[in-house]
């Protein structure tokens, strides 16, 4: 299982300089090489090497830095192209996929630039670097990161760091590949229910409520609404100073709950049931001021979460349908539309059975789990 950990870079002012630098030439040179793609509509990275590499190495880059320019490139290439092909700019013809189509791919002064072991070398317990730049190897740069960070990069650090300028602030973020852990037969599942009122309700009744996100969130939407309105300088700069401050405040929220969920499975010995919820922006179909929530509800990053959490632990972790979980009695089994008379209520017109909506179907997903597990693992 690969998993990233990022750890904060504390250069001086001059090692500081020459990073900027560095990251301002390898994106002045990724915007050349994307330029030739463009007008030679060659993107393959072997194909691309042989038009720029000399180019590259006469502008000051290193071997390493050169290759790893060219191959960023060339994913971005294969990226557009993927894009393009599923529609997510837009059918042809429009102006958004024109736009992308009509001009070479480009790259911001700071994007982010790859290092292999040839290029960065890692010293964990001095807690420094020594990184390759424009002006030559900068050695013993600092940087800090918890002890359990720390611990994961000098055992299980593999392949590629990317180096990130972000607000003023310099970042490694490092891959690590950690084995798996044997997944333990699971002495029957718990279910999660993912919702916007209750971010993630279990069937053991436990709910996780979205109040204070989606509180967050509506603030958030103000306070940009209320800057871009002034359009003055200093509100630009402040819509650039907490244009990440909600996806934080959400990612830690998710990663809180999905912690929770993991840490009750695996002391009662059971696995995760979650719903499936794949293509749900395009089959759900909601009125106008309900899209912006439903846009902005991060689930997949908490399913994420909980799926990479579950993993690390040995936990089984299964995906099911989640077609009708809340209109379905878990008691009797019978579906009916009116057995959900609000949001929160669950009341079977069949057998009477009562309880919260959101608990109901998570109980609905933890059965649907164990017969997903059995079908799957049958002999």
């Amino acid at each position: 299982m690969k998993l990233v950990v990022q750890v904060k870079l504390l250069p001086t002012p001059e090692q500081a300089a020459a990073l900027e630098a560095t990251l301002r030439g390898c994106n002045q040179a990724a915007d050349l090489v994307a330029r030739t793609a463009f007008t030679t509509g060659v993107t393959r990275e072997y194909d691309l090497r042989k038009h720029t590499y000399t180019v590259l190495k006469a502008r000051g880059l290193g071997a390493q830095a050169a290759q790893h320019v060219i191959k960023k490139v060339a994913d971005a290439c294969t990226t557009l192209k993927a894009n393009l092909r599923a529609g997510n700019l837009g059918p042809p013809g429009s102006r958004r996929r024109t736009r992308a189509e009509s001009k070479p791919i480009t790259f911001r002064p700071h994007a982010a630039q790859p290092y292999d072991d040839r290029c960065l070398s890692w010293q964990p317990h001095a807690r420094t670097v020594s990184i390759w730049t424009i002006a030559g190897r900068l050695r013993g740069i600092a940087f800090t990161c918890s002890e359990r960070q720390l611990a994961m990069l000098a055992t299980h650090r593999k392949g590629e760091s990317d180096l990130v300028l972000r607000d003023g602030m310099w970042f490694l973020i490092a891959t690590c590949e950690i084995p798996d852990r044997p997944v333990v037969i699971p002495n029957g599942f718990l279910g999660v229910d993912l919702g916007i009122a209750n971010i993630a309700t279990t069937s053991d009744g436990n709910r996780y409520s979205g109040k204070g996100l989606n509180a967050v969130r509506r603030r958030q939407r103000e306070l940009r609404r209320r800057l871009q309105a002034k359009r003055t300088k200093s509100a630009k700069r402040l819509l650039k100073k907490r244009r990440r401050a909600e996806a934080r405040f959400a990612a830690n929220t998710n990663h809180v709950i999905a912690k929770r969920i993991v840490t009750e499975a695996e002391r009662t010995g059971r696995g995760i049931a979650l719903e499936d919820l794949q293509g749900i922006r395009e089959r759900v179909r909601l009125r106008k001021p309900q899209r912006v929530t439903l846009h902005s509800w991060s689930f997949a990053q908490l399913g994420g979460f909980i799926a990479y959490k579950a993993r690390r632990a040995g936990i089984a972790l299964i995906h099911v349908d989640p077609a009708y979980t809340s209109q379905q009695c878990w008691a009797c089994g019978h579906t009916d539309r009116a057995n959900r008379p609000d949001q929160a209520v669950f009341s079977c017109t069949s057998c009477g059975f009562a309880e919260h909506a959101d608990v109901n179907a998570a109980r609905n997903i933890a059965a649907r789990g164990v017969a997903g597990w059995a079908v799957s693992h049958a002999a």
